[in-house]
């Protein structure tokens, strides 16, 4: 199964890539237009936001799965290895209720918008669409973080007190497909 999540979650990088890749050609294409045609591309604008909030909602549950999100850990680690594990679980609780929160109220926003058959003032984008990338992505981050929640917590690499080589350098981990399981 890890071995599934693992590739999913790459295929699902490398179309958020090329999601950015197209915001970043729209804009230069805009820019282009303005400046050196005396011209604007209406709309652009509206397209790249959403492109935007797709790459990063729907980003968020790979950098999860992967365990490469950002942590302020400066202080935690030096803590004796149940007040660690304890964090772990606290901050996978929290990630668990907010994310949760805020996907139910984003699909109820989504569900207005659907009924409303609400699209975007300039290119017409039916707004259930950016929305429900937000509710997906929200939901999919609090049930990664829900099934860490009822695993043993692995503080993995880097994780012993001040004096472990890899903190020393400096250095970051790269979780392997079986931490993150």
């Amino acid at each position: 199964m890890a071995n599934f999540s693992d590739r999913f979650a790459t295929r699902v990088q490398m179309v958020l890539g090329i999601c950015l890749m197209i915001a970043v050609v729209l804009n230069f294409a805009n820019v282009v237009a303005r400046y050196v045609f005396n011209t604007a591309l209406f709309g652009i604008e509206e397209v790249q936001v959403y492109l935007i909030v797709a790459v990063a909602f729907l980003g968020t549950p790979v950098v999860m799965f992967r365990k490469e999100h950002l942590r302020m850990d400066a202080l935690s680690y030096r803590f004796p290895l149940p007040v660690r594990r304890g964090l772990t679980r606290l901050e996978l609780l929290t990630i668990v209720a907010l994310c949760g929160f805020t996907a139910y109220q984003s699909y109820l926003y989504t569900g207005q918008m659907l009924s409303l058959d609400r699209k975007s003032d300039l290119m017409e984008i039916p707004m259930w669409v950016p929305h429900g990338a937000v509710a997906l992505g929200l939901t999919v981050t609090a049930l990664i973080a829900l099934r860490r929640l009822f695993k043993p917590v692995e503080l993995g690499p880097g994780a012993e007190p001040a004096g472990d080589a890899q903190q020393a350098q400096g250095g970051t981990h790269r979780a392997t497909a079986e931490e993150r399981a």
